[in-house]
C-alpha cells in the first residue's frame, strides 16, 4: 500500500534521513514511526481497510473472552468448544481484507455471554471468472426451524461454473434475481448484532463466501468427533444426520438444498444440547464399502478449475459428484461403474504417486487450464493397496501366540537351558525398543505433517493477499 509519501520503503527514505530504509523490518521500528507511516494514508478505500482491521482485532479480544468463559450455559459451551477446536485458528483466520467485508462487533459483552438465541445458515456458491466464489443461494432458520431468509443471490459478475450438480442452480435460476450480497450482509448484521449465535456445518466456508467476520459461532463439524481420532477428521453433514438424527439429509449424488442443510445443522446443535454437551454421541467409524471402491477422490482442486476441465484430466467414463468447499479449493468424487474401472483410471493417470496419512495411494496430477494457466489436483483411491498395518500386526500376534503355545507343549523345549529363555527375553526387549522407536517416529512424522499443513495454509493466505493487492493495483 502507498500513502502520500509512497510505500514503506519510500516513506523510510524521507522520514528517517539517518538510517533510511536499511532498517526495514517494522518490528524493529518505533511505534511513533509506524504511526507516522499510517498517517500518510488518506484515501477513503485505505481507511476502510484500516477500519476493518481494527474491528477484527476487537473481535479477537472478544474471542479470548469467549474462549475462557461459558458460565455453564450449554449454548455458550458449544461456542467455546468451537473456538477451542485445533482447526479453528486455521479455518477462521480469514486472510482477505477489503472494503466488501463486514465485521460484526458485539457490545455489552457480559450480557452477550448469556444470550442463547441461535440461527443456522447455509449457502451455495458458484465459481466466477476471476477465480473467486460467489453466493447464489442462502437460507437462514431459527431455533424453531422457521425460515427467516431463503433467497437466490446474483453475484453481479461473470460466472465460470455454476456447479449445478451440487448447487442445483442453473443460469435460468438467476434470471430476474436482484438480491445482492450487500443486502444479505445487512440482514445478517441486523440478526447478529445483539449477540445471536450463528450455527452452521463447516461454517467458515459460508462466512468466507458471505464476506462476513463474526465470532459467536457453533460449527457442527467441530462439536462431534469420531471415537479415538487424534487427526480431527470432520464428519460430513450426512454422516452426522444419519448417526445423530436417524436420517440422510440428501441422497447420494443429489444437489444440496440450503434449507435442508441449515435445518439439519440446527437440529444437530439442539440434539447435542438435549443429550448434554459432555456426552459423546457415538459416531460410526467411516468404512470403505464395496460401492465406494468404484470412486476416486479428487481433492485440493482450485476454484479456478471447472468441472469440464476435471473430466478432461481424469480418464474413463464416470459421474462427477462435487464435495465440500474449503475456501479457495474444493473436492469431488469420480464415480465409475465398478472398482476395476476406477483402478484402471487411476493407473492411467500421469502424475507423481505417493500415499496419504492413511496409506491410501494418490497421485499429484498437473495440467493446463483453458486459460493457459497451470493447475494441479490430487487423485486418491478410497482404500490402501494391500493389507493394512493393523492386519499385519494381527497376523504377527497370531504367529507369536502359536509359537508360544508350541513352546509350552513341547517337552524338549520345556527342558531347555535358561540360555534360550535369556535369548527370548533379549529378543523381546529388542522388539519393545523397536516399537518404541516406531512410535517416536510416528509422532515426529505427525508433527511434520502438522507443520506442513500450517505452511500450506500460510502460503494460501499469502497468495490471496497477493491476488487482492494485484486486483487493487489493476483498478
Amino acid at each position: 500500500m502507498e500513502g502520500k509519501l509512497g510505500n514503506w520503503h519510500n516513506f523510510l527514505l524521507s522520514h528517517d534521513k539517518k538510517f533510511g530504509s536499511c532498517l526495514r523490518d517494522p518490528a524493529r521500528r518505533s511505534r511513533e514511526t509506524l504511526v507516522a507511516f499510517l498517517k500518510t494514508f488518506t484515501k477513503q478505500s485505505d481507511l476502510k481497510i484500516f477500519d476493518a482491521i481494527i474491528r477484527r482485532h476487537s473481535n479477537q479480544d472478544l474471542f479470548k473472552l469467549y474462549k475462557g468463559k461459558s458460565d455453564g450455559i450449554p449454548e455458550q459451551r458449544l461456542v467455546q468448544n468451537t473456538l477451542q477446536h485445533p482447526l479453528y485458528p486455521l479455518d477462521y483466520a480469514f486472510g482477505e481484507v477489503d472494503e466488501d467485508w463486514v465485521v460484526i462487533n458485539l457490545s455489552k459483552k457480559n450480557r452477550v455471554l448469556k444470550f442463547t438465541k441461535m440461527i443456522a445458515i447455509d449457502c451455495e456458491m458458484v465459481l466466477c471468472d476471476d477465480g473467486t466464489e460467489a453466493v447464489v443461494s442462502v437460507c437462514v432458520v431459527d431455533r424453531n426451524l422457521k425460515v427467516k431468509l431463503n433467497k437466490r443471490v446474483h453475484p453481479n459478475k461473470a460466472i465460470a461454473d455454476y456447479r449445478t450438480e451440487i448447487t442445483g442452480v442453473s443460469p435460468k435460476d438467476l434470471e430476474g434475481v436482484t438480491c445482492s450480497l450487500s443486502k444479505i450482509q445487512k440482514f445478517l448484521r441486523k440478526m447478529l448484532v445483539d449477540g445471536t449465535i450463528l450455527v452452521g456445518h463447516s461454517l467458515h466456508n459460508d462466512l468466507r463466501a458471505l464476506k462476513l467476520d463474526y465470532v459467536r459461532v457453533i460449527d457442527t463439524s467441530y462439536i462431534f468427533q469420531y471415537p479415538d481420532d487424534n487427526t480431527h477428521k470432520r464428519p460430513s453433514l450426512n454422516t452426522l444426520c444419519k448417526a445423530v438424527l436417524g436420517y440422510e439429509v440428501r441422497e447420494a449424488g443429489a444437489p444440496h438444498n440450503c434449507r435442508d442443510d441449515a435445518t439439519a445443522a440446527m437440529k444437530l446443535v439442539l440434539a447435542k444440547i438435549e443429550h448434554g454437551v459432555d456426552y459423546a454421541i457415538p459416531l460410526p467409524q467411516p468404512l470403505v464399502v464395496e460401492s465406494d471402491m468404484a470412486k476416486l477422490l479428487l481433492h485440493k482442486i482450485s476454484c479456478r478449475v471447472t468441472t469440464e476441465e476435471l473430466r478432461k484430466v481424469v480418464p474413463g467414463d464416470f459421474n462427477l459428484q462435487l464435495g465440500p468447499r474449503k475456501g479457495a479449493i474444493y473436492s469431488a468424487y469420480a464415480i465409475f461403474k465398478n472398482p476395476q474401472e476406477a483402478n484402471k483410471a487411476f493407473e492411467s493417470l500421469q502424475g507423481h504417486q505417493e500415499q496419504d496419512s492413511d496409506r491410501r495411494p494418490q497421485k499429484l496430477v498437473e495440467f493446463q487450464l483453458n486459460t493457459g494457466k497451470k493447475a494441479s489436483i490430487y487423485v486418491r483411491k478410497m482404500a490402501p493397496d494391500g493389507p493394512s498395518d493393523s492386519k499385519r500386526d494381527l497376523e504377527a500376534a497370531e504367529i507369536e501366540g502359536k509359537a508360544s503355545k508350541k513352546a509350552k507343549m513341547d517337552p524338549e523345549i520345556e527342558g531347555n537351558t535358561p540360555t534360550i529363555s535369556n535369548k527370548c527375553e533379549t529378543h523381546l526387549n529388542e522388539i519393545e525398543a523397536l516399537n518404541q522407536r516406531l512410535k517416536e517416529s510416528d509422532l515426529e512424522i505427525e508433527s511434520l505433517k502438522q507443520q506442513l499443513k500450517q505452511k500450506e495454509y500460510e502460503i494460501s493466505i499469502l497468495n490471496k493477499m497477493v491476488y487482492s493487492l494485484n486486483k487493487k493495483l489493476g483498478k
